[in-house]
């Protein structure tokens, strides 16, 4: 196993996405983690408090070369910090270039100055844009409809470049709606609050026709893992998902059917998009990392249920 006795650094791992690498790594690594702690939490990463192998940071990456001493001779970076709302990418568009590319270009400013070898980019299926190529492979053309997207685009060209120019070994994972314990966003979340509110109605945003793909989060670390271990380009991005797409109604029976409620009443906010840069139809073309020996484990319905379970037991 390549990641193995190594330093590595995880930005944003006290969200919901890094502290679930964290937890995975931490037994085999020493592990620095830094953090602006906007959108995380350290209860993520309570269990691993008193490790000797483990290092929280508080800092912007915006910041990172103030702490270069403590990362010198890192092996590896999981760079998984970012504004994860295309809603707010809209609202404010510069919150978004900040948090998730400007963001890139330092790691990878002070990646170069360190001499530190290698990164994993915690990228998006947004950078496909409205895609007529269902499901859609990596050789897709990068096309986003959302100021997130573009901000994810853009950083993948900057990890291209330096991965040519400087020699840092790069890989993107370009991911579907991941979903799971320790997860304060998304769909599924949000129809959890609203019924939570009001178990007699849910609003629901556009059509409830939006179809895309979900993935557990111990699968997505699992794929996550497997590239990293295995692919040897200098660079190159890799699609994380599952082989099916669920539309938002059937998430919404799923949940109510989950929390044990009947009768429901869904209120429909209409239009094909639920939000301005929405991509209403998304399911990726995972036979790359299929290649590789990985497969789903959890199917959406269990996943949803243990996810549920978490939310209820917070």
């Amino acid at each position: 196993m390549r990641l193995a006795n190594k330093k590595i650094l995880i930005t944003g791992g006290a969200g919901f996405i890094g502290s679930h690498l964290v937890d995975r790594l931490i037994g085999n690594n020493r592990i620095i983690v830094i953090d602006n702690l906007i959108s995380s939490s350290l209860k993520n990463l309570n269990s691993h408090e008193l490790d000797p192998n483990f290092r929280f940071i508080k800092e912007d990456i915006n910041n990172i070369e103030k702490i270069s001493a403590e990362i010198e001779n890192t092996e590896i970076v999981f760079h998984f910090a970012a504004n994860y709302s295309v809603i707010k990418s809209t609202q404010d568009p510069l919150y978004d270039l900040n948090n998730n590319f400007t963001t890139t270009i330092q790691l990878l400013e002070t990646m170069r100055k360190l001499d530190i070898p290698e990164v994993v980019y915690a990228s998006s299926s947004t950078v496909y844009g409205d895609s007529k190529n269902i499901p859609t492979p990596e050789t897709e053309k990068i096309a986003p409809i959302s100021n997130y997207g573009a901000s994810k685009a853009a950083s993948e060209a900057y990890l291209s470049a330096y991965s040519e120019l400087y020699g840092i070994k790069a890989l993107s994972l370009r991911y579907a709606n991941i979903f799971g314990p320790k997860s304060l966003h998304g769909v599924m979340y949000d129809f959890y609050q609203k019924l939570q509110q009001n178990s007699q109605e849910l609003e629901i945003l556009g059509d409830g026709t939006q179809s895309k793909s979900y993935l557990y989060i111990e699968d997505c670390i699992d794929a996550s893992l497997m590239a990293t271990e295995t692919i040897k380009d200098k660079y190159s991005a890799i699609n994380i998902g599952s082989d099916e797409k669920i539309d938002v109604k059937k998430i919404a029976d799923y949940l109510c059917n989950a929390m044990n409620l009947s009768d429901v009443k869904y209120k429909f906010t209409g239009g094909k998009r639920g939000w301005d840069g929405d991509v209403p139809l998304m399911l990726l073309d995972i036979s790359k990392i299929k290649s590789m020996g990985w497969k789903p484990k959890k199917t959406f319905y269990d996943g949803l249920k243990d996810y549920i379970n978490s939310l209820i037991n917070t």
